[in-house]
């Protein structure tokens, strides 16, 4: 079953977005500053989750996929004997 992208991603930029936000304004940026860096900073790691989760979708369907075929072939070959 794939996973959801989008919902994850989203997830993911949020929590970056604000982690970012709170350590900028920690260590005494200006609010623009602030905003600037967690805005950039959420894009990408929406951009890097949203890669990761279709990578890890695309590894999960090929194994199913594999193990489909496979029993496939095993269900095959017993009908054969």
């Amino acid at each position: 079953m794939p996973l959801n992208v989008r919902q994850i991603a989203v997830s993911f930029a949020v929590i970056s977005f604000f982690g970012i936000a709170f350590v900028a304004w920690f260590s005494g940026l200006a609010p623009f500053a602030c905003s600037k860096r967690a805005i950039t900073g959420a894009l990408i790691a929406y951009l890097a989750a949203a890669l990761a989760i279709k990578l890890i979708n695309a590894i999960l369907i090929n194994a199913m996929v594999e193990n489909e075929m496979q029993q496939q072939k095993e269900n095959t070959s017993a009908g054969k004997d």
